[in-house]
């Protein structure tokens, strides 16, 4: 069975790895006749595409800016922040194998039999966040009166901001996309008009505590799917830096290791091939490998230009309120 670990300890670019990775695991799909695993490798050269020819990351960003600069007007007296990444490869290879692993546990626990290529391969069309940007809020201590609640008033501008955001980017190319997610009865600050297009775990946060607002767009210039996150300075801390981070990280092992002991060995060639690349990448050591314009010097340090694991910067802006050294 090709893996992504293979790779790993060549000295090559990221580009050559997803490149020989892809090549050789469609070649191997074609050899098995493994439907799965030649969609695996269209899905690599996804990523290779947006790494090679991403001229297109501009238009967005560009047009992403334009609701930068709507805040800055808007909200002169919040501290904000825009982020925009490709998402890493080896995060990319984990997701995409936890999807895997995840359909077919539920199909045959709704089932009593596992799915077939043709599912399985239809269920892999949810990946739609390559590309992600992210915006991160906060409200500066000046602001806030003496009898209030910062993480109210956060909440109440992250939301105006996130009823705002769909029919603003609607007009400049991007469509919004269903979330699949069913509605709560109660609503909360979202609007009607935009509560099936948010992801909203900041309402219902995951276990691990992380919050955040998500959305996905169909950007029709670029012809490709981006994600939005919002969230508050809070919210980003404990995902990025705090408890979400590594808690979901430990929880993502048990969880994949939870699926292996009711799906034996042997029963579902699919389920076999992405519990083992799942966990090989869960268990490998950055600070091991050896790729060209990589450096960790263990498996926290890392030094990243190149998109292997956290992924590039394309949307860096950063806005300070005007206002946050004046007197209340």
């Amino acid at each position: 069975m090709v893996s992504l670990n293979d790779y790993m300890y060549s000295g090559d670019t990221v580009l050559k790895i997803l490149h020989q990775y892809s090549s050789d695991l469609k070649r191997s799909a074609i050899k098995e006749h493994n439907s799965v695993d030649l969609a695996h490798s269209n899905f690599l050269i996804q990523i290779t595409e947006l790494l090679e020819h991403n001229d297109f990351l501009t238009s967005q960003s560009q047009r992403i800016k334009e609701f930068y600069k709507y805040m800055t007007q808007k909200y002169p007296f919040l501290a904000f922040t825009f982020k925009g990444r490709i998402k890493s490869l080896i995060r990319a290879e984990e997701k995409f194998n936890g999807y895997i692993l995840e359909y077919i546990y539920e199909y045959f626990r709704s089932n009593g039999r596992y799915p077939g290529e043709a599912d399985i391969k239809s269920s892999l069309s949810c990946f739609r966040d390559l590309i992600a940007y992210r915006i991160v809020i906060s409200l500066p201590q000046c602001h806030i009166p003496l009898d209030a609640s910062k993480e109210e008033l956060e909440l109440q501008y992250l939301y105006e901001i996130a009823n705002t955001l769909p029919e603003f980017l609607e007009e400049r190319g991007f469509t919004a996309e269903p979330s699949g997610v069913k509605p709560s009865e109660d609503p909360g600050p979202l609007s009607s008009e935009n509560l099936s297009y948010y992801r909203d775990y900041v309402k219902a946060p995951r276990s691990s505590g992380y919050r955040s607002l998500h959305i996905t767009f169909y950007d029709n210039l670029a012809r490709c799917f981006t994600e939005l996150q919002l969230r508050t300075k809070d919210m980003d801390d404990l995902a990025e830096i705090g408890a979400a981070n590594h808690f979901g990280y430990e929880k993502q092992q048990e969880a994949s290791r939870s699926k292996r002991d009711i799906i034996p060995v042997g029963e579902c060639r699919y389920f076999d091939e992405a519990y083992e690349r799942l966990i090989k990448l869960q268990e490998l050591d950055l600070s091991t490998i050896n790729v060209n314009m990589f450096r960790a010097i263990n498996n926290q340090l890392i030094n990243d230009g190149c998109g292997l694991f956290r992924g590039r910067q394309i949307l860096p802006f950063e806005h300070l309120s005007r206002f946050q050294n004046d007197l209340i």
